[in-house]
């Protein structure tokens, strides 16, 4: 079946469909990743977009419930060159055709997104059409400019959990899987999945669920965390209430200029007790502190952006997901930028010199991408302990 990918600047790609059937519009961007598409697919922080992926052969090793980072794909629609159709993974469950037909998420194929790509550079990302139905490249296009985009949109309310709960009571979810080595055995075997213990808790949080990614909760608990999730809406006074060790700000999708209810909220709980946000988390924090943000032009979607740390000259690798940024001139002088992107110089990082407060753009979970920032899981368990 034909599918017709239409930009509202008037450029249109014609492919294949796969997947569901029918219309979606969104904002049309690209990630670099070769690998981690399930990942990309369940991340809440791609709702309301159409994510392009621009290594050309996509679902060669198939989906599979452990690796999803939330319960059901958020993106509206799913841009390859070139679907493989038959899966070789032992891990596999699933075919991605399969897994977005059952979940009603439009893909194409057969375009070329390295043209795509180009175009989204040069022009920005834009407002988009994916669709299957019969009308003409121009409607498709007319259509594209008539959607919404995610400037101003306050997709939180959409990903948030409904109700408060506790990450993983059991420690079921948490253990990192590993390969089977044959001298060392693993601490735990399930079937074929091999599992590291977990450590004993140390702290209590709260984590504020904007969109949260579960390898974020992963990473908590295996640091020594027990954190309890809770909605967007939640109140300082109530988050105060729980008595945590901390409070986590996760990532998230949409306009964090748009989020001036959790700006409010965030605002009351600095000083009272050690903050790290990450993503949207780390924009929510600069809008607390009297920051602002502004759309970058294409956004930074991959696990290849190399950041600085300014404190340490280190640079290092990193998975990333946002089209918004911090604005460095915005920030009080009580703020410190502490990391920045190498390619744009764009704001990575930053820490509150009042306050035990810290955060940071890119993430440290990848899921997919490199690990080299997962030292600020430590961290944030270090600011904890520091401020007791």
């Amino acid at each position: 079946m034909k599918a017709i990918l239409a930009l509202e600047d008037g450029r249109h790609f014609v492919g294949e469909a796969f997947g569901a059937t029918g219309e979606q519009s969104g904002e049309i961007c690209f990630n670099t990743s070769m690998t981690g598409y399930q990942e990309i697919l369940t991340d809440p922080s791609y709702r309301g977009q159409i994510v392009t992926m621009t290594y050309p052969l996509i679902g060669n090793y198939g989906v599979n419930d452990i690796d999803t980072e939330s319960t059901c794909p958020h993106v509206k629609g799913f841009v390859i060159e070139e679907l493989c159709e038959e899966p070789s993974n032992w891990r596999s469950e699933n075919s991605l055709q399969s897994y977005l037909k059952d979940n009603n998420i439009i893909g194409i194929q057969g375009i070329d997104t390295r043209s795509l790509t180009k175009h989204l550079r040069e022009r920005g990302a834009m407002k988009a059409l994916l669709t299957t139905e019969d009308i003409s490249p121009e409607e498709a296009c007319s259509r594209a400019t008539k959607s919404d985009g995610v400037v101003g949109m306050d997709f939180v309310q959409e990903v948030t959990t409904e109700k408060s709960y506790q990450w993983d009571p059991d420690d079921t979810l948490s253990r990192e899987w590993v390969l089977a080595n044959p001298t060392t055995e693993p601490d735990q075997k399930n079937g074929n999945n091999y599992y590291q213990n977990l450590p004993e808790i140390k702290y209590q949080i709260v984590a504020y669920d904007f969109g949260i990614k579960q390898n974020i909760l992963r990473c908590l608990r295996r640091e020594g965390f027990s954190i309890n999730v809770v909605n967007a809406r939640t109140s300082a006074e109530d988050v105060l209430s729980m008595n945590p060790d901390g409070v986590f700000l996760s990532n998230g999708p949409g306009d964090p200029e748009a989020l001036g209810h959790i700006h409010t909220e965030i605002k009351s709980l600095l000083g009272k007790i050690p903050v790290f946000g990450i993503c949207l988390g780390h924009q929510v924090l600069a809008h607390a502190i009297g920051g602002k943000t502004y759309k970058l032009k294409f956004g930074h979607r991959g696990g290849n952006q190399p950041v600085k740390d300014l404190r340490t000259d280190a640079i290092a690798i990193t998975s990333q997901n946002h089209g918004f940024a911090v604005d460095a001139d915005s920030l009080p002088s009580s703020a410190e930028v502490t990391h920045i992107n190498l390619n744009d110089d764009t704001v990575e990082g930053l820490r509150s010199n009042d306050h035990p407060t810290f955060s940071v753009q890119y993430h440290p979970e990848a899921s997919p991408g490199p690990n080299d920032a997962k030292y600020f899981f430590s961290e944030f368990a270090k600011l904890i302990e520091d401020s007791k």
